[in-house]
């Protein structure tokens, strides 16, 4: 099956510079995420806990950090 990429909320709809991420469409193994300036290029996979860890700790950063 061929991901759904979906770009971050942060970016500029139309700049080459962000950030997608393709969540799985159910128990899937992993979220993919690549930068959209290079579509083509491989991306990275990250495992739900995995995931989920990096989540919680970017949801405890400052704005600044």
């Amino acid at each position: 099956m061929t991901p759904h990429w979906t770009r971050s909320s942060y970016c500029d709809s139309a700049g080459p510079d962000c950030v997608e991420v393709a969540l799985p469409p159910g128990p899937a193994p992993a979220v993919r995420l690549r930068d959209s300036a290079t579509p083509t290029a491989p991306g990275l996979a990250f495992g739900a806990a995995a995931w989920a860890a990096f989540v919680g700790s970017v949801g405890q950063l400052g704005p600044h950090d």
